[in-house]
């Protein structure tokens, strides 16, 4: 996979300069403190955070930017940052020397937190194999995954499973839409962001029919990539434009799979004008905030709990590279001390509609309704799962294509 594909220059002296002073600059406050929480030795954990997009951004940057202040908080523990580590916002900084400097500021664990530092994190890794690191989405440390790194003793992965966070969020959808079309607003093309894709498609059309009785080939469903996590002017597709192309082609919800909030944005643009649309939000608990009138509810990663497990093994001396594929906590979704991913309904979301929502959850809970089973076929046709079977870890992980019944591009 490459969640995040774009590729940083070689970084210069100046550019290397700006990385300390902005990592310095960036980071916590924390003192180290003898009786730090969670600490047998007393010396306080110092991790650093290299982040893709901005840390205020109220998506998946942010996310990590909230955990890691959860660490500070539980932990005693300091953390140093660097945000916007991409080729648009920093051309001249390399995602491996940031890392490098951040151990040379006494970082003892590193997370990257962004497929965009698959090349980064390996060699960094590599470089300083006695640094605990965590690649947040990768598979490098999954022994039946395509691009296991077996040699690197010290690089673990770290993920949630949130196809089934996604697929609440197309079953919002699907029970609110009034024109039976839903638009997703994408970013790139790879297996994570089609599986996502699929997953909210899956719960659309389940709630579609189950409860609302439909017929699903009138169900529409359509995806809109723009070429990357965020709008890079120039470079990506205008994510507003591509919500407005969505709303003009008849969708009445838009889902947003980007990093940022543009298509939450835009339509509560649309709503001022008298228009009655309606979006779902994604990566951070608080998006909503951005246009709560419009918005359904939003699917969101708690970063902070796994990420907790994981200082605390590094602390105790007891880390290993584990590929760890989190489940939500179905008896509490929205519990932020112990699941991983939940769905938080918005304001937006009738009593109806939310009802509803919470039978489906439920299902997905106990697992009388599974997500991905057959019969499913991908876009071209070809069989995905026959009738009755149900999709492994790995079927699920990497999916070349978009399911039948999606409208949109299944490859770049």
């Amino acid at each position: 996979m490459a969640r995040r594909s774009l590729v940083g220059v070689v970084a210069s002296l100046a550019a290397l300069a700006l990385v300390a002073s902005a990592c310095s600059s960036k980071s916590g406050t924390n003192s180290p403190n003898a009786s730090t929480p969670g600490s047998s030795s007393g010396k306080q954990l110092v991790f650093g955070m290299v982040l893709v997009g901005p840390y205020n951004d109220h998506g998946w940057s942010q996310a990590h930017y909230e955990a890691g202040k959860y660490l500070e908080q539980k932990l005693g523990a300091k953390m140093i940052y660097l945000d916007k580590v991409n080729s648009a916002d920093r051309p001249s900084t390399k995602a491996e020397d940031v890392i490098s400097q951040m151990i040379d500021q006494g970082a003892q664990l590193i997370f990257a937190t962004s497929d965009d530092f698959k090349d980064a994190i390996l060699a960094a890794a590599a470089a300083h194999p006695d640094v605990p690191m965590i690649w947040s989405s990768g598979d490098s440390a999954w022994a039946e995954g395509q691009d296991y790194q077996a040699n690197l003793k010290n690089l673990g992965n770290y993920f949630m499973k949130m196809e089934y966070t996604q697929a609440i969020a197309g079953c919002a959808a699907a029970l609110t839409t009034q024109t039976g079309k839903i638009g997703v607003v994408g970013p790139l093309i790879n297996d994570e962001t089609r599986r996502f894709v699929n997953a909210a498609y899956l719960g659309a059309k389940y709630c579609w029919t189950t409860y609302r009785k439909e017929d699903p080939a009138k169900l529409g469903f359509s995806v809109k990539w723009i070429g990357f996590w965020f709008n890079i002017p120039g470079t990506t597709l205008d994510p507003t434009q591509v919500t407005n192309d969505l709303f003009n082609s008849g969708a009445d919800v838009v889902m947003d799979h980007l990093d940022t909030t543009e298509a939450l944005v835009r339509t509560g643009q649309w709503s001022k004008s008298g228009k009655k649309d309606w979006a779902i939000a994604y990566d951070f608990k608080d998006a909503c905030s951005v246009s709560p009138e419009v918005c359904l509810g939003v699917p969101y990663f708690n970063w902070g709990p796994g990420y907790l497990k994981i200082a605390q093994s590094v602390i105790d001396g007891s880390f290993k590279p584990q590929f760890i594929w989190d489940a939500p906590n179905w008896s509490n979704l929205n519990d932020t001390a112990t699941s991983p991913a939940g769905f938080e309904p918005g304001q937006a979301l009738s009593s109806d509609a939310a009802a509803t929502l919470k039978q489906y959850e439920a299902g997905l809970g106990d697992g009388s309704i599974k997500l991905f089973v057959g019969p499913l076929n991908w876009q071209d046709g070809s069989v995905y799962l026959t009738d009755g079977q149900e999709a492994t870890d790995s079927q699920i992980w990497y999916s070349p294509q978009l399911l039948q019944g999606i409208e949109g591009a299944s490859k770049s």
